[in-house]
């Protein structure tokens, strides 16, 4: 059982190799979002998303991927932001995720049972839908569960200012949204958790 000290901890994966892109603009307000819901928080962005092309032939791992796969296998929480690249995730976040298969004889395989918000951007919503799409089927695969919200954002359009802050409010509460519901759904798989520990011990204590 795992029990917070300070806080869930919530990993944001994705954006593109441009420092302060779109993607990594939309991670830091949902994480933002999540720490002022008393979450803890990580990104994996720019140039921490450029690792090798991932092999499960091989055991070599640099630093950047070891520290990525640790944060995944002891997040409670994850958002992944891709841009749309000619209609799907692209390959750079796609192989992030790839490395979930070093977790795959973990006690908790891949994201199994937790949330996992998504978010697409996309010069247009034609793109934007078909990555979010293929976001939640990536999410179902690692055995998380996706957000009831989910998020698409036309980076053709002026939604972030020039000091980073969401300016678009559509874009902002599809933004805040996902933050709560992650953070929430790990909150509360962690009180059941807790309680139904307690129940147990309680049951074998008291004979």
């Amino acid at each position: 059982m795992k029990a917070y000290t300070a806080g869930p901890l919530i990993l944001g994966i994705g954006g593109t190799l441009r420092a302060e892109s779109t993607g990594q603009k939309a991670l830091a307000h949902v994480l933002a979002r999540a720490a002022e819901r008393g979450a803890r928080t990580e990104l994996i962005s720019g140039h921490a998303l450029d690792l090798p092309l991932y092999s499960p032939q091989s055991v070599e791992r640099t630093d950047a991927a070891l520290r990525l796969v640790a944060l995944m296998r002891d997040c409670d929480g994850v958002v992944i932001c891709s841009p749309a690249y000619h209609g799907s995730v692209s390959g750079l976040v796609k192989n992030a995720l790839d490395y979930t298969e070093d977790m795959n004889r973990d006690a908790r395989v891949y994201f199994d049972g937790l949330p996992v918000g998504c978010i697409a951007c996309g010069a247009g919503w034609q793109a934007a839908g078909q990555t979010l799409a293929a976001l939640r089927a990536i999410a179902h695969a690692l055995r998380g569960w996706p957000t009831p919200m989910g998020g698409m954002i036309n980076s053709t359009q002026a939604v972030f200012g020039a000091d980073g802050t969401c300016i678009d409010t559509s874009v902002r509460f599809q933004l805040d949204t996902i933050a709560d519901q992650v953070t929430e759904f790990a909150l509360r798989k962690a009180g059941a958790t807790t309680s139904r520990f307690n129940n147990t011990t309680t049951q074998q204590v008291g004979g």
